[in-house]
């Protein structure tokens, strides 16, 4: 039996034994301590979405309970009852007092979570969609009549679902650009992945003449992820034109500029977002 060899770690410089020439050796507490730090940044990229929703849904409520209150003031007189004027004179009736008084004004109810479903349709010649996960959040389109949809930690079944709820409404969309992938990787299922988003570009043709998917974003994390996106990218960038469906090509506009991407390596900054907004915004010009 050979006799083992004394090897230095490439992170900390420790010496270690093992039995055969290792290049770029780690030792396993410097693997353990790079596994714990991916986790710290996914939990704080997760803290930093629950807090960015949480004041969403405060922003939401204030503007539904201002509706509310006016939709109230509003309706505080029934609208039945009519003034007789009478030269100088209001005659206004009364209702007895132990008469009980019914109010016939209906009260009607929404679901405020489903508000792209309960607006009203919009001209389909104007009208544009972009769906997709959390690296849409800061998406900002200066096209007119451009409606952006956030979904944190979506996946393609998330957007189908998504649309389906569109479709039920009957609304229709002159454009549709779909964004999605990043944590479709995660579950490291790749052909799944792929008839997924063909499931949900599919639906998508149903809704509008014209499908655009927005390539994913070359994330800063494990080379593991890093090689997923990539290939996800590739058969993307193959599929699409095949399939009548442009394509926008994210990758080469983010790859080589780390700036771009947040400190958890996987959302875009204000400057990538900006980037990303415009790779979008002119996807949409030029379509006809």
């Amino acid at each position: 039996m050979s006799s083992p060899l004394i090897v230095t770690c490439t992170s900390c410089n420790m010496y270690s034994k093992a039995f055969s020439v290792c290049i770029g050796f780690t030792c396993d507490k410097c693997r353990e301590i790079v596994r714990l730090t991916e986790k710290i940044s996914e939990l704080d990229t997760r803290i930093q979405t629950l807090i960015e929703d949480c004041k969403s849904a405060r922003a939401l409520d204030t503007a539904l309970d201002a509706i509310s209150l006016e939709n109230t003031v509003h309706c505080s007189v029934p609208a039945e009852v009519e003034p007789v004027q009478q030269g100088n004179w209001v005659t206004v009736s009364r209702c007895s007092c132990g008469t009980k008084h019914h109010s016939s004004v209906p009260i009607t109810t929404s679901n405020r979570f489903s508000p792209l479903s309960e607006t009203p349709t919009e001209n389909p010649v104007e009208s544009a969609l972009v769906t997709g996960d959390s690296i849409t959040r800061n998406v900002k389109i200066e096209t007119p009549a451009t409606i952006v949809t956030c979904l944190p930690g979506a996946r393609a079944l998330d957007i189908k679902a998504n649309l389906k709820v569109l479709t039920n409404a009957n609304r229709k969309f002159s454009k549709i650009i779909i964004h999605v992938g990043t944590d479709d990787v995660r579950l490291s299922q790749s052909e799944i992945t792929k008839i997924n988003v063909k499931e949900v570009c599919e639906l998508a043709s149903t809704m509008s003449g014209s499908v655009i998917c927005s390539g994913p974003l070359p994330v800063r994390r494990s080379d593991e992820m890093v090689s997923r996106l990539s290939s996800l990218n590739g058969w993307l960038y193959k599929w699409c034109p095949q399939n009548k469906i442009e394509f926008i090509d994210n990758w080469k506009s983010f790859w080589g500029k780390p700036d771009l991407l947040k400190r958890d390596g996987i959302h875009p900054s204000w400057d990538g977002a900006a980037l990303l907004s415009s790779n979008m915004a002119h996807s949409l010009r030029d379509q006809t």
